[in-house]
């Protein structure tokens, strides 16, 4: 009886265990996530972008219109950049015309992450998925063989 017990136990182990030892299995290395290596460019839009969307940056952006107007104002006599302040809308206009693609740049990357996640999960859903049937399939089997030692029993106690 306990060689069947430890026959059934191996054919269940091995049924749990297929699949994801393959070396191209995407679980196969589930443990971390592999992270290709970085361009220059990629490295610089993910820290502009983090950057950028930071209150010190907003702080320090208000900080310079701020100073910027208020020495302009100073030199009414001869400033730097008169009251419309056409060089600061340039610079202002210059900064969004660089920023907007790097962040995009940044939110492209983030997104290309988030479908690598996704697909990992998915993958592990479905062995999940698979195990939960392998291991219905086993009690099943374990509910027959329950039964057929129970009637095996009573069919013993009957005799004696």
């Amino acid at each position: 009886m306990s060689e069947l017990r430890s026959n059934e136990k191996s054919g269940a182990q091995n049924k749990l265990h297929t699949g994801a030892h393959k070396p191209d299995h995407p679980l196969a290395h589930h443990s971390h996530v592999p992270r290709k290596k970085l361009t220059l460019g990629q490295k610089m839009a993910d820290r502009i972008a983090y950057f950028g969307g930071s209150w010190i940056f907003i702080g320090l952006f208000f900080t310079f219109l701020i100073v910027w107007i208020a020495i302009n104002l100073y030199f009414i006599v001869n400033p730097i950049d008169p009251y419309p302040f056409i060089l600061l809308n340039l610079v202002l206009s210059c900064l969004a015309a660089i920023q907007a693609p790097i962040i995009l740049m940044a939110q492209n990357r983030s997104a290309e992450r988030d479908r690598s996640k996704a697909e990992r999960d998915y993958y592990i859903n479905r062995k999940a998925e698979r195990e939960i049937a392998n291991m219905q399939t086993d009690l099943d089997d374990i509910k027959v063989i329950i039964k057929n030692i129970h009637s095996n029993t009573t069919g013993l106690k009957k005799k004696l």
